[in-house]
């Protein structure tokens, strides 16, 4: 070994030890006939001292002659330090260096490698390698293998097998865009990338592995946004003989536990709500509970009394602001133009302000008196000081827009402490959702989700209320999981694929080896996929995944470091017998 201690474990209790250190040069401070060096590696950073009278020249000159990120090996005596730092673990120590080693020089580096450093996100990702020597990047990979460590362990106390599923499968045709390889031996035909290995772990329970679950990589060709990539990482999981309650269960026992073993805290109650519920008192799936603001329809008490655009809606409905009935007009106008972006979509913004002394002020006075807004402050809760604000419109696109202005505002008001976590499990979702570009159904989750046995019926009379046996588990208005009871019999499954439009030939092309494994004794099973990079930035408490993945893509889906994706060369196209229309010189 080049070193004897790493430069993060060294104490007072080693003063006088013989140590030899090996890092990067994370800083110097010459001072002429004082040299202090800070030496860096993975696990911290030790100070190293060259005194004149008490080092050669030469050595001295070595330490003068050192730059940012050069690779050096130090032996000394660890002795105690005069001017101690109580910010670092090895501050009240230093190294009084007898021989130093370069290992390996190193040009200056783009931008500073501390945690407050100068280089933007594009120039950091293109030299990620060294982007990942800094602290703050290092903590939070050290952050998402402990979470690695900790899932399969209470997986294994929990019986369950991990196990491999292919990389190179099937290409398919519901879900996101697949990733697609060409085959050199089957000129012509292509193999896909996983979104995820859902038939696989539906055949490992036909198989009798009744506990399965891999942290596994997953491949989707779809837009890009902070909180995805095109490749990324799931805890996927899989039982048999079990019920939606068993999986709520144990899985909410596993998220407890990585709070509990990598935060050191006992997660709250994990609150449980219906799809419906969530549309219709948050207006989004996901909803973040750390604070109030749930909606209040307003239909009964706003129409009919000579607003159009109120009377015209189908749903009039708003939200209560604690506090916030001291926005100024400015700040209520630049609230309207936010609501009346593309992105939200708003046509306006009602609002209604509950003075102290018990009167109302509103945009809208002029078609409702105080008894009218009163009655809007009691439907809502609100006392005085509050600030109602209201939307108007079609039932799912109002619900939309008012559930993004919840989000700001609980922003704006600093309602979303990112300290603070609050899970939730989403129950009951709709099996089928209507796509108006295709005109036909499509699955929510997967076709593979089973219906509510009670629901079945409804697929031939009315498709859209069947109710699916799916869950999602969402922490702070994320979803970090999400999974279902499986159909396990060959005859619902047909089904299924005969209400996504399928034909028989389609199904049996597609996913005739599931249908046919159905009729060879497939136990009852469901399961649930974590998203690992979401759940690794939710425990760091950050926005983006990019920083919990090692060597993440940009927005664009492209790595800039190795600059991938690329051309290949004419031989390797001719060799998968692909053709391809080349650019003119």
């Amino acid at each position: 070994m080049l070193r004897t201690h790493t430069c993060g474990e060294l104490r007072l209790e080693d003063l006088n030890k013989k140590v030899t250190l090996a890092g990067w040069v994370q800083r110097v401070r010459n001072k002429g006939g004082l040299i202090w060096v800070d030496l860096r590696d993975r696990y911290g950073i030790t100070q190293l001292i060259f005194e004149e009278g008490e080092a050669d020249a030469a050595l001295l000159k070595r330490a003068g002659s050192l730059g940012r990120e050069f690779v050096v090996q130090a032996h000394g005596k660890v002795i105690e330090r005069t001017a101690k730092n109580n910010k670092i673990p090895t501050g009240e120590i230093e190294i009084k260096v007898s021989d130093l080693q370069v290992l390996n020089k190193a040009k200056v580096p783009p931008f500073i490698i501390e945690d407050d450093t100068d280089g933007g996100e594009d120039l950091r990702m293109k030299y990620r390698y060294l982007d990942l020597r800094r602290n703050s990047i290092r903590e939070k990979l050290h952050l998402r293998h402990r979470m690695m460590q900790e899932t399969r362990k209470y997986m294994d106390l929990a019986n369950f097998m991990e196990v491999e599923t292919p990389v190179l499968i099937k290409s398919t045709p519901e879900g996101a865009r697949d990733f697609v390889v060409p085959s050199r031996i089957h000129a012509g035909e292509f193999y896909a990338l996983p979104q995820s290995p859902q038939t696989f772990k539906q055949l490992l329970m036909v198989s009798g592995f009744d506990r399965y679950f891999q942290i596994v990589k997953c491949f989707r060709d779809e837009d890009l946004r902070a909180d995805r990539q095109p490749e990324f990482t799931q805890i996927d999981c899989e039982m048999s003989f079990v019920e939606q309650e068993d999986i709520l269960e144990l899985f909410e026992g596993m998220i407890r536990h990585l709070f509990r073993a990598v935060k050191g805290l006992e997660l709250e109650e994990v609150q449980r709500m219906t799809y419906d519920d969530a549309m219709r008192l948050y207006g989004n799936d996901k909803p973040d509970l750390r604070f109030g603001m749930t909606f209040v329809e307003l239909n009964e008490q706003a129409q009919d009394k000579g607003f159009n655009v109120f009377d015209s809606a189908e749903l009039v409905v708003g939200i209560c602001a604690k506090g916030a009935a001291d926005y100024t007009r400015k700040q209520l106008d630049e609230l309207t133009n936010w609501v009346k972006r593309p992105q939200i979509g708003a046509k306006g913004l009602v609002y209604v302000k509950c003075n102290a002394d018990g009167t109302f002020k509103s945009s809208v006075d002029k078609f409702y008196s105080q008894e009218d807004l009163k009655s809007w402050a009691e439907k809502a809760g609100a006392a005085a000081g509050d600030l109602l604000l209201v939307l108007s419109g079609e039932l799912d696109a109002t619900r939309k827009q008012l559930s993004e202005l919840r989000l700001k505002m609980g922003d704006d008001l600093g309602l979303r402490d990112k300290s603070v976590y609050k899970a939730l499990w989403v129950l009951d979702f709709p099996l089928l959702e209507w796509d108006e570009e295709t005109a036909r159904f499509h699955a929510m989750h997967h076709p593979f989700t089973s219906p509510k046995t009670e629901d079945i019926p409804l697929l031939e009379t009315d498709p859209g209320k069947v109710r699916a046996n799916a869950y999602d588990l969402v922490i702070n208005g994320v979803e970090i999981g999400g999974g279902s009871i499986r159909i396990h019999d060959r005859e619902t499954q047909q089904l299924m694929f005969s209400h996504l439009g399928f034909t028989e030939e389609e199904a049996q092309s597609q996913f005739g080896f599931l249908m046919e494994a159905f009729e060879y004794g497939a136990p009852p099973h469901g399961g649930i996929a974590f998203g690992f990079d979401r759940l690794c930035a939710i425990f760091g408490g950050s926005d983006s995944i990019r920083d919990y993945i090692a060597f993440p893509k940009n927005n664009a889906g492209r790595d800039v470091m190795i600059n991938s994706p690329s051309s290949i060369s004419g031989d390797q196209l001719t060799e998968l017998s692909l053709a391809i229309q080349r650019k003119k010189d």
